[in-house]
């Protein structure tokens, strides 16, 4: 009983719905000192981000969400604690934006995931229904050259049979198998499903 009370104390849960808005930024030299410890949400601009964002919080409108892919366009910071935060990254694939804009994004996120030291995992949100699309495997490829933790949520999974939720996943882990540093798992902003284990797997990310 001691030891266990002396882990918890060396290693407290997170309070995700404390939560609260800290910054946007165009470029990364406007984020705060990179100390600390920050894990990243990216995705397809369709991919629901905002929505995992908000329901990890708990808080409905600390992310906004939008029914037209893309509103995103900045690096959006939100403090957990004076150590800990969660980074929204541009969405990335689809917005209906100027392309100078989307090469400006990707050189933003590129300088981000490349430069940022505070970064120790990745959430990379796809639809579950439209996986490992190209963009999605080069982030992937990404993380396995820098070798940085990436955690995929396959994302409105309530779109899916049950039957088809388990061949996605069955699927999915299979095509990251030899990546040890890559996880994934189902999820469903609508349902709630799989939100307690991504919950459990960020607690390691944020241990300090």
């Amino acid at each position: 009983m001691i030891q266990c009370l002396f882990l918890r104390m060396n290693n407290p849960m997170i309070e995700f719905q404390q939560a609260t808005f800290l910054i946007s930024a165009a470029k990364v030299e406007q984020l705060p000192p990179d100390t600390g410890v920050e894990v990243a949400i990216v995705g397809r601009s369709n991919a629901g981000k905002s929505s995992v964002l908000n329901i990890l919080t708990g808080q409905k409108q600390l992310a906004r969400t939008s029914k037209t892919p893309g509103r995103t366009q900045l690096i959006n910071l939100f403090s957990i604690d004076d150590k800990r935060r969660l980074v929204d990254l541009p969405g990335y694939g689809f917005a209906k934006v100027a392309e100078s804009i989307k090469i400006q994004w990707q050189k933003t996120l590129s300088q981000y995931l490349q430069e940022r030291k505070s970064l120790k995992g990745l959430l990379l949100v796809m639809d579950c229904r439209h996986p490992f699309r190209d963009t999605d495997c080069s982030v992937i490829d990404w993380c396995l050259e820098s070798n940085l933790p990436c955690h995929i949520l396959l994302n409105k999974a309530d779109k899916l049979s049950y039957s088809q939720q388990k061949t996605c996943l069955m699927q999915a882990e299979k095509a990251i198998a030899e990546d040890n540093i890559v996880s994934v798992q189902l999820f469903s902003t609508f349902n709630r499903l799989g939100v307690d284990t991504l919950k459990k797997h960020l607690q390691a990310w944020y241990k300090i």
